[in-house]
C-alpha cells in the first residue's frame, strides 16, 4: 500500500498541470477573442491545426518515455527536465505583443504550439507515472482519486484567482493582468512539479526480456481492444466537456447576463469537481467500476439538459445544475484513469509487450484532440451564431450559446455511457490479470 504522502506528491503534479490545462480550457479562447484581439474563427482553426502536430508528438513522446533509462526511472525525470520550460512558455502564451493582427495570429499560433508541445513532454510521462506506482487495482483508484482532488484544486486555484489576479496586476490593463497572473501561477506550478518528482517512486517495469521496436509497440497497442474502447469513449467525453467548459464564461456573461459572477460560477463548479473526485473511491469499493462510470455519465447528461431550463430569471438554478454536472462528470474521472492502468496490464497479458507510455500518450493525444475539437467547435459556433466580443448579444446568439452549452455535451456523455458497454475489465477480470502477470514476472 502506498503511503498517503506519496499519493499527495503525485497529486501535486496534476495541480501543476491543471494550472495550465484549466486556464487553457476555461480562459484561453476568451483571452484570444476579448483581450488578445483575434477572431473566433481563427482561434477555432488554430486549436484544431495544432492537433495535427500532436498526432506526431504524442505517440512519439510515449515511445521515448518507454525507452528512457535513468537512475530516476523512465517517467519521473521529465518532471525535472521540463518543469521550468513549461512555466516559461505558459507565460509567453498569455502575453499580448504590440503586433499587427497578422503578427498576433502568428504569435498566438507559435506560442500555443510550443505550449502544447512542452505540455506533451511533461504531462505524458506524468500520466504514465501513475501506472507504475503500484500494481494493486484498488490502490490505483485511490491514487487517481487523490490525484484528481489535487488536479481540481489546481483548477479551483485558476477559477478563484485568475480574475482577481488579472485585476490586481493589470489595474485596468487586461493584457498585462493576464500575463502577470499566469506568471505567478506558473512559478507555483514549477515548484509543484519538482515536489512530485522528489516525492514519488517507480515500482513496475516491463519484463526484462522485452525488446520491442516502435512498430512492435504500435502493433501491440492496436491489438489492445480495451484501449480502443477507452480511446473512443475519451473522444466523446472530452469533446463535450471542453465545449461546455469553453462556453461557460460566455454562458454566464451573455446568457445569464451576470458578468460579475463568472469567477464564482466557475469556482463553485470546481468545488463540485473536487467533491466528485472524493466520492469516487468509496463508491468504487461498493459497486462495479464500469457500471458506476456509466451511471455518472448519464447523471452528468441530465444535469446538462437541466441547464437548458434555467434562463436569465433563474441564475441560481443554472449554478446548481453546473455544480452538479461537475460533480457527476468528475466523479468518473479517477475511475477512467484507473482503467487506463488496467488496460496497460491487459495489453501486456494479451501480447506480452508492456506499453505504458504508449497507452497513456495515445489517451492524452485523444484528450488534446478533444481539447482542440471542443475549443474549435465553441469558437466556430460562436461565429456561426453571430457573436461579437464585448457587446450585447442578439436573441439568436444567446439561444445558440445556450443550446451549445447544454445539449451537445449531454449527447457526448450519453455516447460515452453507450460505448462503455464493450469495456470488459471489471474488478474480477482485473484481479485475474494481475495474478497471471505476477506469476510470470
Amino acid at each position: 500500500m502506498l503511503k498517503f504522502r506519496e499519493k499527495v506528491a503525485y497529486g501535486l503534479g496534476d495541480t501543476a498541470s491543471n494550472i495550465v490545462f484549466q486556464t487553457v480550457m476555461l480562459y484561453l479562447a476568451f483571452f484570444y477573442t476579448d483581450v488578445f484581439g483575434i477572431s473566433p474563427v481563427f482561434v477555432g482553426t488554430m486549436f484544431l491545426a495544432v492537433r495535427i502536430i500532436d498526432a506526431i508528438t504524442d505517440p512519439l513522446m510515449g515511445a521515448i518515455a518507454d525507452r528512457t533509462q535513468t537512475k530516476y526511472g523512465k517517467f519521473r525525470p521529465y518532471l525535472l527536465w521540463f518543469a521550468l520550460p513549461f512555466g516559461l512558455i505558459s507565460v509567453l502564451a498569455f502575453t499580448t505583443p504590440d503586433f499587427t493582427e497578422t503578427g498576433k495570429m502568428w504569435y498566438a499560433f507559435l506560442t500555443y504550439t510550443a505550449l502544447m508541445m512542452v505540455y506533451t513532454a511533461i504531462n505524458i510521462p506524468y500520466c504514465a507515472l501513475g501506472g507504475v506506482l503500484t500494481a494493486d487495482p484498488k490502490e490505483r483508484v485511490s491514487v487517481q482519486s487523490v490525484r484528481f482532488v489535487f488536479a481540481m484544486l489546481g483548477g479551483l486555484m485558476v477559477t478563484a484567482l485568475t480574475g482577481t489576479l488579472v485585476d490586481y496586476f493589470g489595474q485596468g490593463d487586461k493584457a498585462k493582468g493576464y500575463q502577470l497572473a499566469i506568471l505567478a501561477m506558473s512559478v507555483l506550478g514549477v515548484l509543484m512539479f519538482l515536489a512530485c518528482f522528489w516525492g514519488t517512486k517507480e515500482r513496475i517495469s516491463p519484463p526484462p526480456s522485452q525488446q520491442s521496436s516502435f512498430k512492435d509497440d504500435f502493433k501491440a497497442l492496436w491489438q489492445n481492444d480495451q484501449w480502443r474502447v477507452l480511446s473512443i469513449a475519451a473522444v466523446f467525453l472530452l469533446t463535450g466537456s471542453v465545449l461546455r467548459n469553453t462556453l461557460a464564461i460566455y454562458y454566464v456573461k451573455y446568457v445569464l447576463l451576470q458578468p460579475d459572477s463568472i469567477d464564482r460560477f466557475l469556482t463553485l463548479g470546481m468545488l463540485g469537481s473536487i467533491a466528485g473526485c472524493v466520492i469516487a473511491q468509496p463508491l468504487a469499493k461498493r459497486f462495479c467500476k464500469v457500471k458506476l462510470y456509466q451511471t455518472f455519465q448519464v447523471l452528468a447528461a441530465l444535469m446538462c439538459v437541466g441547464s437548458l431550463f434555467a434562463g436569465t430569471e433563474a441564475p441560481m438554478l443554472a449554478l446548481v445544475a453546473f455544480v452538479l454536472w461537475r460533480l457527476f462528470f468528475d466523479a468518473g474521472t479517477p475511475l477512467l484513469w484507473a482503467k487506463m492502468a488496467d488496460t496497460v496490464d491487459y495489453g501486456q497479458w494479451k501480447t506480452g509487450i508492456r506499453t505504458t507510455g504508449m497507452v497513456y500518450s495515445s489517451i492524452v493525444f485523444f484528450i488534446f484532440l478533444c481539447l482542440a475539437i471542443g475549443g474549435a467547435a465553441a469558437s466556430w459556433l460562436l461565429a456561426g451564431y453571430g457573436y461579437e466580443a464585448n457587446v450585447a448579444q442578439s436573441i439568436a446568439t444567446q439561444d445558440g450559446i445556450l443550446w451549445s452549452f447544454c445539449v451537445y455535451p449531454a449527447v457526448g456523455s450519453l455516447l460515452v455511457a453507450f460505448v462503455m458497454r464493450w469495456y470488459i475489465l471489471n474488478t474480477k477480470k482485473v484481479e485475474e490479470i494481475t495474478e497471471d502477470l505476477q506469476k510470470v514476472s
